[in-house]
């Protein structure tokens, strides 16, 4: 079994992701975060706030609609430009992109290729002249490549035909774009300042077994970073983001530097709102793949939204009271994918001991601590260790556990992340001392029941792996 399967497993068997619809046979593109996984993606998602919003005074967060009028998808570009091509199978009747078709292709072959902007007819012209075959049937007979907009459709209203056709929003920056105008009304911001949010996106793609990397629903985490382009170079300033993001990676995500890489997007390659686009790139099991994104977007959707709408979107300066159209900085977060990262990245398999560890970093791991009598069949070792897990669990992530023996429980909490495990044992009941394990180097340590949260807490605090 490769990592790949075993992260897969690792995650559905202790409860980080299940597939969605599981009894109904799934439903594809799809997961559920189960009790595990919810933690760690709540835990990934509240460091990223506090690291980019709450620690700052130029940050403004807000909460926009996942549906919003149909008139911002159209001022975004997102319903002309928002495609991706698409290519079936005629004999097993499978759908896939053309571009990872050939991509994957030319991967086996060991070739580095990226014809992600290509045309449906180029697309078409390798297709048959490598005579790329369906990976699934092994057959040659293909559809015409085709173009296919990502924007889910939905309609509104209750009589059938009187409904309005809405989007599900393919990304969340729209939602802070046209909210511009509330918060300078309400928040007064002074320029340099950002809008920040975050929240689930939805894009009708087609994706075939990379997990959780590219999925139906996500989970996005960014910020639309506004500027006077008069004042600030934006050349600067998209430096100076890309340090932030590399510092949050790299230092409070604590990822791998090795299996990280920075990556410029081509001109042809570029969305259409942006001037420059650089990827952060993680090397998975199956390639290098986009985590974060960084855009300079322009004035592209303020611009546009002006003139659709017909409000005036322009910023006014406190000191010259010039009026005109901010340009903007867009980092942009993949939470989910941030979640698949953790898991490949501290998935560490310790041979030597027998065991599976996944090394998160402290302030990450859905438990902080579990508690454990020595033994579960002794009523004065399982009553004490239950009032020492209910003074820890309002101050951390705490779990009991008293399944198998002590060895076994050890090392399921190896394998889901948890820092720190502490053993109330018979030596507790005589001098009020517990036995606390380190997850990473299993050494083991007494310290004082009175002295215990504090512990814990500094090590929390300290902890830099």
């Amino acid at each position: 079994m490769d990592k790949f399967e075993k992260v897969v497993s690792l995650a559905k068997r202790r409860g980080f992701v299940f597939a969605g619809s599981d009894i109904y046979g799934g439903l594809s593109n799809t997961y559920d975060y189960g009790p595990l996984g919810l933690l760690l993606l709540r835990n990934i998602t509240n460091l990223w706030w506090k690291q980019f919003s709450d620690t700052r005074k130029d940050m403004y967060g807000i909460v926009s609609n996942v549906l919003m009028n149909p008139k911002v998808w159209e001022a975004s570009g997102h319903t002309s430009s928002f495609t991706d091509v698409l290519i079936d199978c005629k004999s097993c009747k499978k759908r896939l992109r053309a571009d990872h078709l050939i991509e994957d292709f030319y991967k086996n072959k060991r070739v580095d290729k990226n014809i992600q902007t290509a045309e449906p007819g180029q697309l078409k012209k390798i297709i048959e002249k490598e005579k790329i075959s369906c990976p699934f049937c092994g057959k040659f007979d293909w559809t015409e490549p085709r173009l296919f907009n990502l924007l889910f459709e939905t309609h509104l209203g209750i009589v059938p035909d009187k409904k309005v056709p809405v989007y599900l929003r393919g990304e969340i920056a729209q939602g802070m774009f046209v909210n511009f105008k509330n918060v300078l009304d309400s928040m007064t911001p002074k320029l340099p300042f950002g809008i920040v949010q975050s929240g689930v996106a939805f894009r009708n793609e087609i994706t075939l077994g990379k997990f959780i990397f590219r999925t139906l629903q996500f989970n996005l985490s960014e910020f639309e970073y506004f500027f006077n382009p008069d004042k600030q170079d934006w050349k600067q300033l998209f430096e100076y983001w890309k340090g932030e993001m590399w510092t949050w990676t790299t230092k409070i995500l604590c990822i791998e530097k090795k299996n990280l890489r920075w990556r410029e997007h081509s001109p042809e390659e570029r969305s259409h709102y942006s001037k420059r686009t650089e990827d952060i790139e993680y090397k998975f099991p199956y390639g290098f793949k986009e985590l974060y994104g960084l855009a300079y977007r322009t004035d592209f959707d303020l611009k546009n939204h002006m003139k659709q709408s017909g409000v005036d979107l322009r910023y006014t300066d406190f000191d010259s009271g010039q009026k005109f159209i901010p340009h903007v900085i867009e980092p942009t977060f993949g939470m989910d994918r941030t979640f698949m990262v953790l898991l490949f990245d501290k998935y560490w398999d310790d041979e030597e001991n027998k065991r599976v560890v996944l090394k998160l970093p402290p302030i990450l791991a859905p438990y902080k601590v579990a508690v454990f009598p020595l033994v579960s069949n002794k009523s004065e070792l399982v009553e004490k260790a239950k009032i020492v897990y209910e003074k820890l669990k309002p101050k951390m992530s705490t779990v009991w556990d008293d399944r198998g023996n002590i060895g076994k429980r050890y090392f399921a909490q190896d394998e889901i992340g948890t820092p720190w495990c502490v053993t109330i044992d018979y030596e507790t009941l005589e001098n009020q001392s517990v036995t606390i394990r380190h997850r990473d180097t299993k050494k083991q340590e007494r310290i004082p029941l009175d002295k215990l949260i504090e512990a814990l807490s500094d090590w929390l605090e300290r902890a830099v792996y």
